[in-house]
């Protein structure tokens, strides 16, 4: 695992492997928003015993899992869970080429979310994740928009599907995801998007 800036004396570890693993989405998701709504894990494919297993690898403090969405533009998002003992949780940051310290990221429109997951990927061989499903669920928790397109639900529960999601579920759970979106931002409201004049 490459250094982070900020995070030298961390012990941080590539956590893209745990995407495909079936408690992943359970915990990155569905504790913040669906689990009021009456939602359990196997809305998005897994059970109880695979979301356990995967908390604990995810709030290791032995172990900070890392995640890279890379943008074209050379610019990279890096999801970190931050597993301090007494102040544990879950950082967005950006950097880009030439920056000696990452900007915490706080929010993104849909538009934003949308370009960072479907928006032209960097050269082949860049390190991080491709996968459009992937990256637009990993960054969700960072939705904040009241207005989002007729659009966002079908590409939402595309998505969903694409990282193993039961069909018949994925039109309820997108709802939910959206709702609370558009109802209580995951993170720090205050905010200005580093993203908002990224190119198309």
């Amino acid at each position: 695992m490459t250094t982070l800036a900020g995070h030298e004396n961390r012990p941080l570890v590539d956590g893209e492997p745990l995407l495909g693993l079936p408690g992943f989405w359970p915990n990155h998701l569905w504790a913040p928003c669906c689990q009021e709504a009456g939602a359990g894990p196997e809305w998005f494919g897994a059970d109880g015993a695979d979301v356990d297993a995967l908390y604990e690898t995810l709030t290791d403090p032995a172990r900070w899992p890392v995640f890279r969405v890379p943008c074209a533009d050379g610019r990279r998002v890096t999801v970190v869970y931050a597993n301090l003992v007494d102040d544990p949780g879950v950082e967005y940051l950006l950097t880009a080429p030439g920056d000696s310290a990452p900007q915490p990221l706080r929010a993104l429109t849909w538009r934003e979310l949308d370009r960072a997951a479907h928006g032209p990927l960097p050269a082949a061989g860049t390190d991080g994740i491709a996968d459009p499903a992937a990256r637009l669920l990993l960054l969700f928790p960072l939705l904040d928009d009241h207005a989002v397109p007729d659009e966002a639900a079908a590409k939402v529960e595309a998505a969903l599907v694409a990282v193993g999601a039961p069909e018949d579920t994925t039109p309820a759970t997108a709802r939910h995801l959206l709702g609370h979106a558009a109802g209580e931002v995951w993170h720090d409201p205050e905010w200005t998007s580093p993203l908002s004049g990224a190119r198309d």
